[in-house]
């Protein structure tokens, strides 16, 4: 028998651990049963090369088992197990120096990062004390003439290190938890954690529950335990390897998501780093706000963070998927990701391998392409706002609807000498404006999205060197719709005097135009960049919401001067002059917005009035 001291610089070591990792506590079980996995590698690779003997037709597997009376946790593999040197080499003798600048470097990182401090300083199998007031080892080698050996410490810097009478190969990890970690002693609980961490790792792995009877099927015949893990996720397969309805099942079984993917990629590099992995793209709202997606970062098939966007690019985590990096440390800091070369490397490929994807779609498939668009339109236009190689490698393949439920690009709208792109954000409201473009052959494009305005200030920016811009629908007349009458025009100035006089507003600008279309009267235009101003400022929350104010909205009102009414406003009494033109004006407004609950009141009592003059 041995005994002595843990061979740390510092006696506070289990204390660092349990307060850093405190809130992350349920990573110890990770670390164990991945270190079991592993055991149970080496060992295998060991009988491969003849370096060792295994058994004919031996099962592999790593087995956790809950004892709730007896308050213990065990962790057991049937690997390479460990002779009494080598536990007092990877056990007590940890590469761990200075607590106190540890304690320093760690405190600036925040809570969220206490579990990758267990990787960094190789301290894996010490996260067992975060939840154990005692922890037990008992191996046995694959060497032959090996002996077992048993190591136990109770929290504090001192071990005992003696023989035991274990007798098959391997290593079993016993954790008497402690009363502030009950939890751990629940069956469900440790499945949460398992189906977590673990479920994709290359062993297999079994719960047992100490003293529980196993299942049985209806004729009294034990049912065979199944592991709690797919050993071979379907990412770590060849493309060519895998069908589309077991790329669909893998989609439902991991993401609960029955709903089914719109399509995939599949990630498979060797050079110059190792990465694998499959993306999907599900059904995504066309609102941004609300939506999430999940992208699984894994490390050899042990699962590591959700959303890791040091890795995974940002606007890529709109998707769901997996993405596993081998070559990535198991547990490693948030700045050590933001600042490793390696890390940004792995980011961009991935974005360009998103990006091929769907440039052969759009070349290959334009069909299914514009079928799916009005699903990953968010995602696509987020992207290039996001990533600006992303916009350089699809901005080609953007996609928009026009007024003729048409998929259009954007240089496709622009041909000719066009320079300016006529949008609608409203197609139900605006559709007096859209039925005049039509009417005269005229296009615009379908933006209805939140994610549109912000989209639409960010093309006008990398276009703005071609001097294209971008106008919604009812902020102008165009020149093919409609002609500015001559302003030295006598009619005209007493048709706007007049109609100026009835209305009484200041703000609100009146012009006569020629419109094509002689049966409407007049529409409201809204200026462009006002509307814009204000729609920044009020999308900047309540503490912006002042200065929406100082930003008026600038209203025009365009007369149609080839329209009949307009034309006989001047042979009416004053009576009946201010009732068209109270009435122009609402339908006006009507085309543009609805109409304030009192305004839609005096609006029917008017219509009615003239209805009445009917007979």
């Amino acid at each position: 028998m041995a005994k002595g001291n843990i061979s740390v610089d510092s006696e506070n070591l289990f204390p660092i651990i349990k307060k850093w990792l405190y809130s992350d506590k349920d990573i110890f079980l990770r670390e164990l049963v991945s270190n079991g996995c592993d055991a149970v590698t080496k060992f295998k690779k060991l009988a491969s090369l003849g370096s060792a003997k295994a058994q004919d037709d031996e099962k592999y597997e790593v087995r956790v088992t809950v004892c709730p009376d007896a308050k213990k946790l065990m962790i057991s593999d049937n690997g390479i197990g460990m002779t009494a040197e080598e536990i007092d080499k990877y056990i007590n003798q940890i590469a761990f120096s200075g607590a106190a600048d540890f304690l320093e470097k760690y405190k600036e990182e925040g809570e969220n990062d206490g579990a990758q401090i267990i990787g960094h300083f190789g301290l894996g199998f010490y996260s067992a004390f975060m939840v154990a007031d005692s922890v037990e080892i008992d191996s046995l080698s694959y060497e032959t003439g090996a002996k077992p050996a048993k190591w136990t410490c109770d929290g504090s810097m001192e071990y005992e290190l003696t023989d035991c009478t274990r007798q098959t190969r391997g290593t079993t990890i016993t954790l008497n938890i402690a009363e502030d970690s009950a939890e751990f002693l629940d069956e469900f609980k440790i499945r949460e954690i398992l189906n977590k961490y673990c479920a994709f790792l290359p062993t297999e792995i079994y719960l047992d529950v100490f003293g529980k009877e196993p299942e049985k099927d209806s004729d009294g015949n034990e049912i065979e335990q199944k592991p709690v893990n797919n050993t071979s996720p379907l990412w770590m397969k060849k493309p060519s390897e895998c069908t589309d309805e077991e790329y669909k099942e893998f989609y439902r079984d991991v993401f609960m998501d029955f709903n089914e993917p719109l399509f995939w990629i599949h990630l498979n590099v060797d050079f110059p780093f190792n990465l694998k992995g499959i993306l999907y793209f599900p059904k995504l709202n066309h609102e941004f706000a609300g939506v999430e997606g999940q992208v699984k970062l894994y490390n050899n098939q042990v699962f590591v963070a959700d959303n890791v966007k040091e890795v995974i690019p940002e606007f890529l985590l709109l998707l769901k998927g997996v993405v596993d990096c081998p070559d990535l440390p198991l547990n490693v800091s948030r700045s050590f990701l933001q600042n490793d070369g390696y890390v940004k490397k792995i980011s961009s490929h991935i974005t360009k391998k998103v990006a091929d994807k769907l440039t052969s779609l759009y070349k290959d498939d334009r069909e299914n392409f514009e079928k799916y668009w009005a699903d990953i339109d968010i995602f696509i236009k987020y992207g290039c706002m996001r990533d600006e190689k992303f916009y350089e490698r699809v901005k080609d393949i953007v996609i928009y609807k026009d007024i003729n439920d048409k998929y259009i690009t954007l240089p496709e709208y622009l041909e000719g000498d066009k320079k300016t792109v006529y949008y609608v954000s409203d197609p139900l409201q605006q559709t007096q404006y859209v039925n005049l473009f039509k009417e005269q052959g005229l296009n615009a494009l379908v933006m209805p999205a939140v994610m549109d305005t912000h989209f639409i200030s960010f093309m006008e920016m990398k276009m703005q060197s071609d001097g294209v811009t971008f106008k919604r629908i009812d902020s102008s007349i165009a020149d093919e719709v409609g002609e500015k009458n001559g302003e030295d025009n006598d009619e005209d100035k007493k048709l706007i005097e007049k109609f100026r006089a009835r209305l009484n507003d200041e703000n609100l600008k009146i012009e006569v135009q020629s419109l094509k279309n002689e049966e409407i009267p007049a529409v409201i235009l809204l200026g462009e960049q006002s509307r814009r101003m204000q729609e920044m400022y009020r999308s900047m929350g309540q503490q912006m919401a002042y200065m929406s104010d100082m930003f008026k909205d600038e209203f025009t009102l365009v007369l149609n001067s080839n329209n009949e009414l307009i034309k006989k406003l001047g042979t009416l009494t004053d009576e009946d002059a201010e009732l068209v033109i109270d009435h122009v004006y609402d339908l006006a407004k009507i085309s543009h917005a609805p109409l304030s609950g009192e305004r839609m009141t005096k609006f029917i009592e008017r219509s009615a009035k003239l209805l009445g003059r009917l007979y």
